[in-house]
């Protein structure tokens, strides 16, 4: 039986380390922090979850509910912890993030087949018999990003992805992407002034869960005139910011348009204000952030301003006048490989079968998304290391879509995507309910991702639900 090592414990990390040690196989887990921290953790936990909490929609026959629901049907650790230190959060599965990741580091810790390496990991032995699982996420270190770009640079020709600038200016090799991402605001829950918010729920979808500050229009105004004035945050020389498009910062949608926050991150549909029986013209979010409810995130406020501007300009919002933020927005640079230039359906590289990749880095967007290419990363690198074969989940399925598009989209173009039924395959005839269509392609997903688990053997057992 050969050696797994498996590079990051955060979220695909995580659940790949147990994924192999469930089936019999030893694992040496590498985890840089505490030795080397980044722009965006702030513990040195496992699985921290640094933007949101939120692990998106439970409600049935969605997008992220299929995957989920495929996770759990193939036993995923994180998904199961997950629901264990799961907030009110509406329709929404999310989580206290500092119960949820000490308890991934409890599991992953406890397990006697996984070692736990402190320390930084930047070179991987060309042709060496150990399985390598690299899932070092979006903030992977210069050091292992530049292995990562000589070993991709053996796998593609020149031209056919992006570049991205190094910390010295110049050029990274070609196969080494990055986008920007944005962390939201953390306000004290005994800060908010709860005589101007009610609680409700987007769509009424779910229970009432979320505080909402609502908006006249000439509040609304006053606030997206100071939000375009607000100072961003230097960009320095190298940097060409370059945003994931499903998560900007509230003044680049701001820039967009005077309506496009009233349309995007503040649309007020379905938060009809119980004291005015009306829907306000505007309206901010936020979510509880942890099980105690002593704290709560702006949702969707991601921002690149600098944290005296945050201040004054996210005081103008009702109710959060006197609000004190115990974390301003913030931005990071996210890397990812250009991975149909580059990656099997297995996840293994082309030129280096022996590595894998999965998580962030490898183009999936999204804490589900990331878990669940973990899981992938992890069932096959246990099949290697145990001398089986890989075998990628059928197309019909969200585990089989979200690896075909990042497996066989255009590798010039390539961006990163969360699961969305556009990734699915259409169904074999035309269904104008668009309900009963993703019911059906949800209905047909789960029959094949069963048979698929019952064929390769991949079903847990009882005692591992």
């Amino acid at each position: 039986m050969k050696k797994v090592r498996i590079i990051g414990a955060g979220l695909a990390g995580s659940e790949a380390a147990w994924q192999c040690a469930r089936r019999g196989v030893a694992v040496e887990l590498f985890e840089m922090r505490p030795l080397r921290t980044t722009p965006a953790h702030q513990t040195h936990d496992f699985a921290e979850l640094v933007c949101s909490n939120s692990l998106k929609s439970e409600s049935e026959n969605t997008a992220p509910w299929l995957l989920k629901e495929e996770m759990r049907r193939a036993g995923s650790l994180l998904l199961e912890i997950a629901r264990a230190t799961a907030v009110p959060a509406g329709h929404a599965l999310a989580v206290d993030r500092a119960e949820f990741s000490r308890k991934v580091t409890e599991a992953i810790s406890s397990e006697p087949r996984i070692t736990i390496c402190r320390e930084e990991f930047t070179h991987v032995e060309d042709g060496e018999p150990t399985i390598t699982v690299i899932a070092t996420g979006p903030l992977t270190s210069d050091a292992l990003s530049q292995e990562i770009a000589r070993l991709s640079s053996y796998s593609a020709s020149s031209g056919e992805a992006g570049t991205h600038p190094s910390r010295a200016g110049a050029p990274a090799p070609h196969n080494h992407l990055y986008f920007y991402d944005s962390i939201s605001p953390i306000v004290e829950a005994d800060s908010i002034d709860m005589g101007k918010v009610y609680l409700a729920a987007r769509y009424d979808k779910g229970s009432a869960d979320y505080i909402n500050c609502p908006m006249s229009k000439e509040e609304y105004d006053r606030f997206y005139d100071a939000l375009l004035e607000a100072q961003s945050v230097e960009q320095k020389d190298w940097e060409k910011l370059n945003y994931f498009e499903s998560c900007l910062p509230i003044e680049e949608i701001a820039r967009r348009g005077r309506d496009t926050l009233r349309f995007g991150p503040m649309k007020p549909v379905g938060l009809k204000d119980p004291r005015t029986g009306r829907i306000p013209y505007a309206a901010v979010q936020l979510r509880q952030e942890n099980l105690r409810a002593d704290s709560y995130n702006l949702v969707g406020f991601q921002n690149h301003l600098k944290f005296g501007e945050q201040a004054r300009v996210l005081s103008l919002i009702p109710g959060l006048e006197s609000a004190r933020f115990l974390r301003y927005g913030q931005i990071h640079r996210n890397t990812y490989i250009n991975s149909p230039a580059l990656l099997l359906p297995t996840l293994q590289m082309k030129a280096h079968p022996q590595v894998l990749f999965a998580g962030q880095i490898c183009g999936v967007e999204g804490y589900v998304e990331s878990i669940a290419t973990g899981l992938m990363a992890g069932v096959n690198a246990a099949a290697l290391a145990t001398g089986g074969e890989p075998a990628p989940p059928p197309r019909a399925t969200a585990f089989g879509s979200l690896v075909h598009y990042i497996t066989q989209a255009e590798s010039k173009n390539f961006q990163p995507a969360n699961i969305t039924f556009d990734l699915l395959p259409a169904l074999d005839r035309k269904i104008r309910d668009r309900k009963e269509r993703h019911r059906l392609q949800c209905e047909l997903a789960l029959r094949e991702f069963g048979e698929w688990l019952a064929r390769n053997a991949l079903l847990p057992t009882s005692s591992e639900l």
